[in-house]
């Protein structure tokens, strides 16, 4: 799963919303999760979101995106290979 994580990360940084939603969608857990979260707070629709962060058991609706993508990825990067 790591590796999706990653990729699902890189599409939102170089802007492809759609690519990195589609990464995620399907995958379960704290993590994609919170990307999910990260996108539908990105795209606007902040009910979406708040959703997606209640599933996370956090609450970063008023973190700037860029800024909590990189605390996502850190936390990715934590995962085993």
């Amino acid at each position: 799963m790591k590796s999706e994580l990653l990729k699902a990360l890189a599409a939102a940084k170089a802007g492809n919303w759609d690519e990195s939603h589609e990464l995620v969608q399907d995958l379960h857990g704290k993590l994609p999760y919170w990307i999910h979260a990260n996108l539908h707070k990105e795209e606007g629709d902040r009910s979406n979101a708040l959703y997606w962060y209640r599933k996370v058991g956090e609450n970063h609706i008023e973190m700037e995106f860029n800024e909590e993508r990189e605390l996502i990825q850190s936390e990715v990067l934590r995962l085993p290979d």
